[in-house]
């Protein structure tokens, strides 16, 4: 099985080509400061990953900024610190100013000669609109926990990542997924059926962040540390 055996590639965007836990930090970190919260960055973020991913669980059918402003309350509760509502408010309107890999637009651009590009995001459509304006990149589909009304890991997301698959004219078993997170992606995906690229952003850092531990063990076909390098092994692949 080769890389260029493949028609279409799906990808995840928060965490893969967004970097989601810049974004969650440049709120969580000034406001565990001024609450006098002694917690490393990346205890903050394994504190608020939980929150976040039970949110979801629980309110399939909310849109990504309300799940953001209950996550951020939760976990304020369980730190036992106040969150007031400007700090929700500032929290759950934060998607559009985090920022993008500095490799993802290049690596998709390149990507695109060869592929379909597909996102299955755990966002709504108005935030990934204007995460999309950092991206650059036309997506031959897009698919958001708004337009399924749930959020991975759920089956229906990829479920309906299949059907629109089919509706892009993506042969059988021609779809590749690509995405960071074992949890939300990679666990779920292989269930269905799909092949999987693992964009290993925090190979640097030991523990999950922002990320839950995945319920099972899970290997990715491929392994790559960023985006770039993926466009390299296509392109080397095809040379």
């Amino acid at each position: 099985m080769n890389l260029t055996d493949f028609e279409a590639l799906s990808f995840d965007c928060y965490g893969t080509l967004i970097d989601w836990e810049a974004g969650i930090s440049a709120v969580l970190e000034p406001w565990a400061a001024a609450n006098g919260l002694q917690m490393t960055n990346e205890e903050l973020l394994i504190a608020y990953g939980t929150q976040e991913a039970q949110a979801e669980a629980e309110h399939p059918a909310e849109l990504y900024p309300a799940i953001l402003a209950r996550a951020i309350r939760t976990l304020g509760a369980q730190l036992g610190v106040p969150v007031t509502d400007a700090v929700a408010e500032t929290f759950s309107n934060s998607v559009p100013n985090w920022p993008a890999f500095s490799d993802s637009r290049e690596a998709l651009i390149r990507l695109s000669h060869h592929y379909k590009l597909i996102i299955l995001s755990n966002v709504d459509r108005a935030s990934f609109a204007r995460s999309n304006e950092r991206l650059g990149v036309t997506f031959a589909g897009i698919l958001t926990a708004q337009d399924v009304g749930s959020y991975k890991p759920s089956p229906r997301n990829f479920e309906a990542l299949l059907a629109e698959s089919d509706r892009l004219g993506v042969g059988q078993g021609k779809l590749l997924h690509v995405a960071q997170s074992l949890f939300h992606d990679h666990l779920p995906a292989q269930a269905i059926g799909l092949h999987t690229v693992w964009i290993n952003r925090r190979h640097d850092n030991p523990g999950w962040g922002a990320t839950p531990e995945p319920p099972a063990s899970v290997k990715p076909d491929w392994t790559f540390t960023s985006m770039d390098a993926l466009a390299d092994a296509v392109e080397s692949e095809l040379a």
